[in-house]
């Protein structure tokens, strides 16, 4: 083999190759080799054309952000229409949800209310009729001014119903209701506690508080972490909103119906309460927007509005006059016993329970009546015997403060009957016997308590009416007076009582001295602590005091 001659040939052959990796190199971007700087021009052994490829790339690679910015723009656009979408998906729902508030409240005033359904239900249909109805037994006289507030008629007031327990205060409400279907009213029962007094307002006005807003998803933060009083306020704006409505509509105000009223307590948050609807009531009256009806068995509840009413109505709500008690008998047990009590029987049962609704409804049931009565009349002295016994002499001083209230009860219903024996028992063949009443002030008097005759008031042993006039709550209620009061020994026991709780009050305000160690000596003590002289000490041995005697 020639080797010198095979070299040329090789060295072809390598720069062939070289040739063509330089040029693969330059179609991806790379260099050939180091470049001096600032220079442009293709380096040894590349060809021209491929070097300014590689620029033009190199060029290209450095200044292109197009793509990146296409993509900048892309997510900000998403971003932007996704949050334009929630916020108005939010919008919408708030709007929305609004308007379904307001029309879930109209719906409440739409003819049938709740309470008239339990009522059926219950089988509690109304005793209270003005017309002559078959299916109904009692006429009060009452009824056509409740008729005319709860089917808008009257307007411009609100209204304060005030009677003792049982009188048809309720059934009144009822069967007015029932007469116009329960178009334009709603009713509810108070309670004590303001959260449930919220939460029944809300029923009967279809009103949620706010609870069912899923508004939180949108990130909007409902009003319902608040306080009950907040809500009810709350409550009433909406309810202003649909009676403005109505009245454009109808031409009639709404008619809200507080039942049991009395069932509020008496303190701050009560009193508050009331203040919040008597200055919505005083308000919806002026404009004819909506009226308001309380009915309330205590007498505090007017006591507290009277102090702020100037549009407000008060409409008592007393027992049945005779007439109309004795011939509501008749009719009844003629219906559904198919008998006809004698007059003299009649007459006997009203001098027992009076003209009291509930206790002529249970008497008016039953196969018996005059056994009836006597177990009424016995439950009532029941009654007022386990709240205000009196223990006599022999009681402890720790029952002291509930002895104070049962010796004050015991002291106004004892002034009653004496008051009823020196007046003579004061009957109208019309309306029936009138029972002995006192003045507030003077019932105050007797009892040398201010505080007491409110508690009594609701616990319905002694009733005050709109009068301001104080007496037994009930006929029964009076006959256990008598009954008591005509005890033999009871005058005794009653001062023997109150003589205790004297010497009780007595004994805490009197200190004790206790002198020890003393010597044969006589100690006299004089001046009294009452006139501010204080107390003077004097010492005398037995001589002194024979030189005195001597």
């Amino acid at each position: 083999m020639d080797l010198p001659a095979s070299r040329p040939a090789i060295s072809s052959f390598y720069m062939k190759a070289y040739n063509a990796s330089q040029q693969k190199r330059y179609a991806n971007g790379y260099g050939a080799g180091p470049q001096s700087p600032g220079q442009v021009g293709p380096q040894p052994g590349q060809p021209e054309d491929s070097a300014v490829d590689a620029t033009d790339k190199k060029s290209t690679q450095t200044t292109d952000w197009g793509p990146m910015l296409v993509k900048m723009f892309e997510s900000a656009a998403t971003t932007v229409v996704s949050l334009f979408v929630l916020g108005l998906a939010g919008y919408g729902y708030h709007r929305y949800y609004k308007y379904l508030v307001l029309q879930k409240m109209e719906n409440a005033f739409k003819p049938g209310d709740p309470a008239l359904e339990l009522a059926a239900l219950g089988g509690e249909a109304p005793k209270t009729v003005v017309d002559n109805d078959d299916e109904h037994w009692i006429r009060l006289k009452e009824q056509q001014k409740i008729d005319a507030i709860v089917d808008g008629s009257d307007r411009g007031h609100y209204h304060l119903l005030i009677g003792e327990k049982g009188t048809g205060k309720s059934s009144m409400l009822l069967d007015a209701m029932q007469k116009v279907g329960g178009e334009g009213v709603s009713m509810f029962e108070a309670h004590a506690d303001p959260e449930i007094f919220r939460i029944r307002l809300g029923k009967a006005l279809d009103y949620e508080f706010h609870e069912d807003y899923i508004g939180s998803l949108f990130s909007i933060r409902g009003p319902r972490d608040t306080t009950a009083l907040l809500d009810i306020e709350r409550a009433f704006n909406k309810l202003e909103k649909i009676a403005l409505r109505r009245r454009k509509e109808v031409g009639k105000p709404l008619v809200l119906i507080v039942n049991s009223t009395h069932l509020l307590r008496d303190d701050e948050d009560g009193r508050d309460l009331i203040e919040l609807i008597q200055q919505r009531a005083e308000q919806w009256a002026a404009s004819n927007l909506v009226t308001v009806v309380l009915n309330s068995d205590d007498y505090w509840v007017y006591e507290r509005l009277k102090q702020y009413a100037t549009r407000m109505e008060v409409l008592p709500v007393l027992d049945l006059p005779r007439n109309q008690a004795i011939s509501a008998l008749i009719k009844y047990r003629a219906k559904y016993h198919k008998e006809e009590p004698t007059l003299e029987i009649l007459e006997h049962v009203y001098e027992k329970i009076g003209g009291r609704l509930s206790f002529l409804n249970q008497v008016a049931r039953s196969r018996d009546m005059l056994r009836t009565c006597d177990k009424i009349c016995q439950a009532e002295k029941t009654w007022f015997l386990n709240n205000c016994w009196i223990l006599g002499e022999e009681m402890d001083d720790d029952v002291m403060d509930q002895q104070k209230y049962a010796s004050a009860a015991m002291v106004l219903a004892k002034a009653l009957v004496d008051q009823e024996k020196e007046q003579g028992s004061m009957y109208n063949p019309e309306t029936g016997r009138v029972l002995p009443q006192v003045p507030l002030h003077k019932a105050r008097e007797i009892m040398t308590r201010a505080d007491f005759i409110k508690d009594y008031d609701h616990i319905n042993i002694f009733t005050i009416d709109a009068q301001a006039m104080v007496r037994a709550d009930s006929v029964p209620m009076l006959n256990a007076f008598r009954e008591i009061c005509s005890e033999e020994g009871f005058q005794e026991h009653l001062q023997a009582t109150l003589d205790r709780i004297s010497a009780i009050e007595s004994l805490g305000r009197t200190r004790e001295i206790v002198a020890k160690d003393l010597i044969e000596n006589i100690y006299q003590i004089q001046g009294r602590s009452d006139r501010g002289e204080g107390l003077r000490i004097s010492i005398k041995t037995k001589a002194d005091n024979e030189k005195d005697k001597d």
